[in-house]
C-alpha cells in the first residue's frame, strides 16, 4: 500500500530538511520525500496545514513493568500509551521480575511486544545479574538477544571497577552503558531533594552533588576505557557542568533529561497540594536554579536526547504517606505536549532541535533505526499538531497507570498521528483532516 503525506512541514534535521515537502511511504518504508511527488496510485493524504511531519519519535527510557509487574503496566498497555504519545519507539528498562539479565526474559519481552504490535520495544538488558551490583550479566548474550544497552536502572552501577567493566565489555559491541547516577552514601533514605521545600516539609533530602558524583565517575570511565557512557535522567546543574567537560575533552559522554525535570521545581511538593505523591522521583524535582540549568543545556545541545523516565505505579501504592510512597511518574501521553508548550512555544528551541532530541539523538545513542525520513528508512512517522490545545486528563491515560503531577494542565501542542512501519496506530480523535490515514 502506497500513502503520500502532501503538503505538511517537513522536518527532518538528519536531512536538513525544513520546508513543506510531501512524504511517500511504500509499504513499510519511506520511498521518498520532496516537493510535488507524483501519486502514481497512491492513496493522499492531505497534511492540514501547519501540520509537522517529522521522524517517529524515540522514548529511550521507559519502565513497561513486565513481566512481573502487570498491575502497573504491560508491554500492550504502555506501547498503546507510547503510540498516543507520538512515540513509535520505546527502549525498555530492565528492572522487571525477573531482572532482565538473560536472554529468556528479553525473549519474553520482545515476544509481548510482537503480541501488541504497537509501538517498537527495544529491551535494555541489566549490568549486573539480578541488578544486584555484584556479578556482571552476560551482556554478549543480551546483545544476542536483542538488547540495545545495558543498565542497572533504578541503582547506580554499584562500584567504579563493575561499571569499568561493563563499560570494556559493552564497548565491544558498541552497547552505550546507562547509568542511574547516584551517590547511595550521600542519598541515604532521601525522598526528596535537599533545599528549603524538604526541609520545610520535614523530608530527607538529596543534594544535587549526589547525582553529579556518578556522572563524574562514570565520564572519568568512560575516557578511561573509550566506551560510551550515558546519563539518565539528568536533573541537576553540577551534572551538566561535568558532561559539558566531557564532551568537550572528546569524552563518549552522553545524557537525557525528562520533561516534569525541565518544566517543575521541587516547589511542587508543597503547591498546590502538599506531600502529593506525584511530585515524588529520582532523581528527585530539583531547585529553579537546576531547572534553569536542564533548560540551558536543552537550549545550547549539551543535552542529547528527552526521555520520559515513563514509570507507573498503582494508584494504591502512591496512595501512601510521602515517604513511603514508590519513585515514578507516567510520561509517554505528556511528555510531548510538555516539550511543545515549555521549550518551543516558550522560544526556547525550534522544531528541528526538538526532533533532534525526542528522534534523532535517541536513534543514535541505541543505535537503531529510525530519526531519519530518509528513503529506505523505516516508515516510523510523527504528525504534530503545535497549535493543538491539549488538556492533561489523568482518568483518560492509555498507560494502566494514572501517576502524573500534570493533571488538570492545560497545553499548547500535541500528536496528530503515529506512524508505525506505514500502519497508522493512532489518529488524534479531536484533529481534523487526518480520515485517509
Amino acid at each position: 500500500m502506497k500513502r503520500l503525506l502532501k503538503g505538511g512541514r517537513v522536518v527532518d534535521p538528519s536531512n536538513g530538511i525544513d520546508g513543506v515537502r510531501d512524504v511517500l511511504i511504500d509499504g513499510d518504508r519511506i520511498a521518498a520525500v520532496g516537493r510535488d511527488l507524483p501519486v502514481n496510485g497512491a492513496t493522499v493524504v492531505e497534511i492540514p496545514a501547519g501540520f509537522v511531519v517529522c521522524p517517529g519519535f524515540i522514548d529511550m527510557h521507559v519502565h513497561l513493568r513486565e513481566p512481573g509487574q502487570e498491575h502497573k503496566e504491560t508491554v500492550a498497555t504502555g506501547t498503546a500509551a507510547a503510540v498516543a504519545g507520538g512515540f513509535t519507539a520505546v527502549a525498555c528498562m530492565p528492572n522487571t521480575s525477573p531482572v532482565n539479565d538473560n536472554a529468556n526474559v528479553t525473549a519474553y519481552i520482545l515476544a509481548r511486544a510482537a503480541e501488541a504490535n504497537l509501538a517498537r520495544v527495544y529491551p535494555i538488558g541489566a549490568v549486573s545479574r539480578g541488578s544486584k551490583g555484584e556479578l556482571l550479566a552476560d551482556i554478549a548474550e543480551l546483545k544476542d538477544a536483542g538488547c540495545v544497552a545495558i543498565t542497572d536502572d533504578g541503582h547506580p552501577v554499584a562500584t567504579a571497577l563493575l561499571l569499568r567493566r561493563a563499560l570494556e565489555y559493552a564497548g565491544m559491541f558498541g552497547m552505550p552503558v546507562i547509568d542511574h547516577c547516584e551517590d547511595p552514601s550521600l542519598k541515604g533514605d532521601a525522598v526528596a531533594h535537599e533545599g528549603y521545600q524538604a526541609a520545610a516539609l520535614g523530608l530527607p533530602g538529596m543534594p544535587g552533588a549526589c547525582e553529579a558524583l556518578g556522572v563524574e565517575r562514570g565520564t572519568l570511565l568512560a575516557e578511561l576505557t573509550g566506551s560510551h557512557f550515558h546519563v539518565a535522567h539528568m536533573s541537576a546543574r553540577a551534572s551538566l557542568r561535568t558532561v559539558r567537560k566531557g564532551k568537550e575533552a572528546g569524552v563518549r559522554v552522553t545524557c537525557e533529561v525528562a520533561p516534569h525535570h525541565f518544566t517543575l521545581t521541587d516547589e511542587a511538593l508543597a503547591s498546590p497540594i502538599p506531600y502529593d505523591t506525584n511530585t515524588k522521583m529520582n532523581p528527585p524535582l530539583r531547585e529553579a536554579a537546576d531547572r534553569d540549568a536542564m533548560l540551558s543545556g536543552i537550549a545550547d545541545g549539551s543535552i542529547d536526547a528527552i526521555a520520559t523516565d515513563h514509570a507507573p505505579h498503582h494508584y494504591d501504592e502512591k496512595n501512601v504517606e510521602f515517604d513511603r510512597a514508590p519513585f515514578g511518574i507516567v510520561g509517554l501521553e505528556t511528555a510531548v505536549p510538555l516539550a511543545l508548550d515549555r521549550l518551543v512555544h516558550a522560544g526556547l528551541i525550534r522544531l528541528p532541535r526538538l526532533v533532534e532530541l525526542l528522534s534523532v539523538n535517541p536513534a543514535r545513542i541505541l543505535r537503531v533505526p529510525g530519526g531519519t525520513l530518509v528513503p529506505g528508512a523505516p516508515a516510523d512517522v510523527t504528525i504534530l499538531a503545535p497549535d493543538l490545545t491539549v488538556r492533561v486528563e489523568a482518568a483518560a491515560l492509555r498507560s494502566r497507570s494514572k501517576n502524573t503531577p500534570f493533571d488538570g494542565w492545560e497545553l499548547r501542542g500535541g500528536v496528530a498521528a503515529t506512524i508505525v512501519g506505514g500502519r497508522t496506530l493512532f489518529v488524534n480523535a479531536v484533529v481534523e483532516g487526518l480520515k485517509e490515514l
